[in-house]
């Protein structure tokens, strides 16, 4: 646990905690940008993203902050919108137009619960994190992108969310609809429940069908696995990288916290997909269907 830790813990459920309450500042100090040790810790982001798409920091958050998480958790999880669909990688309906080996046209089991943003107010831990000064520019640094083209997502329901998962429960390949998504672990399940990725499948110009179609018939070698321990952060570049997560067993509920960023300020999440996955739609996700940076399916 780190050495600069602050504020006090025993009322702290009634007030917003302070980034130290949380996150191991000491192993971690994206609070002091200045700092020998945060140019080190981005420099070693960096190279991670650069030829994975993705990099883990283990133990960002402390074992008392894991705690308040978990429990942040608990407090909220009757509120998960639980969905049981079939679903492409894309969250689009059915296009019989085109060959039924085509991507767009493999559908999966798709059962998992997600906690919308709007039960996360301005005391959350959760948030607490996400909306901390230092959080955004070191993610935007980490992921070497220019002041003028980062953003926090601009979604009611879907900024900052739990992901939860249930014995049984599964998600599977997808791409994200937000540039860049940032997911702290904040419990694991007994079994199961791992993450698993193909770097890099597609860019914003090039949706690559092809791989895509040899990750879904399980022929693509370029797919990993990760096992996050709560506390863990992963900064992942999921509308470029194809992604799952295996069906988990056991009581104990997977929760994940997901903090998303994008690369056009305003952005939200598509009609068609947030009611998939919330449940409900805002207006606001009608007045701004399409706005995105790129064209790729979603």
């Amino acid at each position: 646990m780190g050495g600069r830790q602050s504020g006090a813990r025993g009322n702290a459920a009634a007030q917003k905690p302070e980034l130290g309450d949380l996150v191991d500042l000491g192993r971690y100090p994206i609070d002091l940008p200045s700092s020998p040790a945060y140019r080190k810790l981005l420099a070693d982001l960096c190279r991670d993203l650069a030829t994975d798409g993705c990099a883990v920091l283990p133990g960002f958050v402390h074992e008392e902050g894991v705690e308040r998480l978990a429990q942040e958790g608990d407090s909220v999880a009757e509120k998960a919108h639980h969905s049981f669909s079939r679903t492409n990688a894309y969250f689009t309906k059915d296009d019989p137009s085109l060959p039924p080996e085509h991507p767009l046209r493999q559908f999966y089991d798709r059962s998992n619960g997600f906690i919308p943003a709007d039960n996360f107010g301005a005391a959350s831990p959760l948030r607490s994190i996400y909306e901390a000064p230092s959080f955004m520019p070191f993610i935007r640094e980490a992921l070497g992108q220019p002041q003028e083209h980062f953003f926090r997502y601009d979604d009611p329901l879907a900024d900052v969310i739990i992901n939860m998962v249930e014995e049984g429960d599964g998600f599977p390949w997808h791409f994200d609809t937000n540039n860049f998504t940032v997911t702290l672990a904040i419990q694991n399940p007994e079994e199961g429940g791992e993450f698993e990725y193909a770097p890099n499948l597609r860019t914003a110009t090039n949706e690559n069908f092809e791989a895509v179609a040899r990750v879904l018939a399980g022929q693509n070698p370029q797919v990993r696995r990760l096992e996050l321990q709560p506390g863990d952060l992963q900064i992942f570049k999921g509308r470029y990288s194809l992604h799952r997560v295996a069906p988990m067993r056991g009581t104990r509920r997977r929760y994940v916290g997901i903090f998303s960023f994008v690369e056009t300020e305003g952005m939200c999440g598509g009609v068609e997909r947030t009611r998939q996955l919330y449940g409900r739609t805002l207006p606001i996700h009608h007045n701004r269907e399409g706005r995105r940076s790129d064209q790729l399916v979603d």
